[in-house]
């Protein structure tokens, strides 16, 4: 095979194994539980909605959906979608599903080649049946300044987010690869530095909330919001992190507050038990926030506890600061931690 050829075959979506399959190895593996582990379908490497991947999408769905799985399931799209769509997913009555759909409005085709107002009008159509089962959230990433930050764009965008169920705002992954492609295409840095977390500066933050100051379905962690759109408590255990929670609508708080739970020490090794990669585990410490821990090879079992437990397990060696849980200090002046 040329290597124009290999190029071209490596732009488009392959299937590794059938759908049934697929579905086969997830609930087997060792870090899903039952009607407990969120899931997200075809989202790292491809857009579940694409011409050669949708009709896997639909059966994988339906696959769950036929185990009679409570799990949530995450579809992140911003591609077209279609009204016989609407059909199927609302056929779908075990599995909790959320569209999200990935809109940023930026209008540089070097950095956003593919049109926000596809994703727009997706989100609309599939919005609009009333009633129906599955549930849209405005998935509003990734805000950069001086690309998408303007009056104008937030004005946009919360006129969009009156279509949808709940709408997400979140920052930019502007890691080392993303500055390079900066410098490499002549385009503005918009940070002076990278961070390995995600970044949105205080005063863009503040800006969005006055923007949305008449929303009541605005978050700033996507399990927020998915979990409000199916009226349940946040899955991945937010609300021991109260400044999160102060734009949370006050039903929404009740529902998270009555699930919160310290862990001890022992549940928490209680729960990392059917992990073999977490002998190593030792619990640093416990608050009402989060628990702490270091010894776990990565992130996957963290969120296996994080799940389990439905409380926020950190890693030690990474800790999150207050007004800024899961976001780097980019942007924002130091506060006590």
């Amino acid at each position: 095979m040329t290597g124009q050829k290999q190029r071209t075959r490596d732009r488009y979506p392959r299937a590794l194994v059938s759908d049934t399959e697929a579905v086969r190895q997830l609930i087997r593996h060792r870090y899903f539980q039952p009607h407990v582990t969120p899931l997200q379908i075809f989202n790292r490497a491809t857009d579940p909605f694409l011409p050669a991947v949708r009709l896997h999408t639909l059966a994988v769905l339906a696959a769950l959906d036929a185990r009679e799985l409570r799990n949530h399931v995450l579809v992140i799209t911003r591609h077209q979608m279609r009204r016989e769509d609407i059909t199927q997913l609302n056929e779908l009555v075990s599995i909790r599903l959320t569209l999200l759909f990935t809109y940023s409005g930026i209008d540089d085709k070097r950095i956003e080649p593919y049109p926000s107002h596809v994703a727009a009008e997706s989100l609309k159509l599939m919005s609009a049946p009333s009633p129906r089962r599955y549930r849209t959230i405005l998935y509003w990433r990734p805000l950069v300044p001086g690309l998408n930050d303007s009056d104008e764009h937030l004005d946009r965008a919360h006129k969009l987010s009156l279509f949808a169920d709940a709408t997400v705002f979140t920052g930019l992954f502007y890691r080392d690869e993303i500055a390079a492609y900066y410098r490499a295409n002549g385009l503005p840095e918009p940070y002076g530095q990278t961070a390995r977390r995600k970044i949105v500066p205080e005063t863009l933050e503040r800006r969005v909330l006055t923007a949305f100051a008449d929303s009541a379905s605005l978050f700033r962690k996507t399990s927020c919001a998915v979990s409000f759109v199916h009226g349940l408590p946040d899955y991945n255990g937010h609300y021991g992190i109260r400044e999160l929670c102060d734009i949370c609508p006050l039903g929404q708080l009740d529902r998270c507050r009555d699930a919160h739970r310290i862990p001890s020490a022992g549940q928490i090794h209680d729960a990392a038990r059917a992990l073999p990669e977490a002998r190593g585990l030792t619990v640093a410490s416990i608050t009402s926030r989060a628990a702490a821990v270091t010894g776990l090879p990565g992130e996957q079992p963290r969120y296996y506890l994080q799940h389990a437990l439905n409380f926020q397990v950190h890693d030690a060696a990474h800790p999150h600061h207050r007004r800024r849980h899961g976001r780097a200090d980019v942007g924002w002046e130091a506060a006590d931690d």
